[in-house]
């Protein structure tokens, strides 16, 4: 069956299924707060694939301080901070926010 679709067909299913990443809420070159499986992450988004999310300015947030504090002031009692693009896998991830405060770039 799949070996009688036309080359439009599989088109069509690819992005019913969103493979290449478009089919998201991301968006490229926005900041976001993003909990994974391992805590937080801050992140300008610089590639959205269909299995992974690649981060440029990334830091991870080991510790948050009070959560909601955190969200509205955009201070965090610990960071660590990448030198290099992050890829990070969209399956480990537990939830998203858009991030409105400066990334942080300082180990603390």
């Amino acid at each position: 069956m799949i070996e009688e679709m036309k080359v439009s067909d599989l088109l069509k299913l690819t992005s019913v299924f969103g493979s290449d990443g478009s089919h998201t809420a991301y968006k490229v070159g926005e900041q976001y707060l993003i909990r994974t499986v391992t805590l937080y992450y801050t992140r300008r988004i610089k590639q959205i694939t269909s299995q992974e999310l690649v981060l440029e300015d990334a830091s991870w947030i080991p510790d948050t301080g009070r959560f909601h504090d955190c969200l509205k002031e955009g201070k965090f009692n610990e960071v660590e901070p990448f030198i290099d693009d992050v890829i990070v896998p969209r399956a480990a991830i537990v939830d998203v926010t858009k991030w409105g405060h400066k990334l942080p770039k300082a180990q603390k």
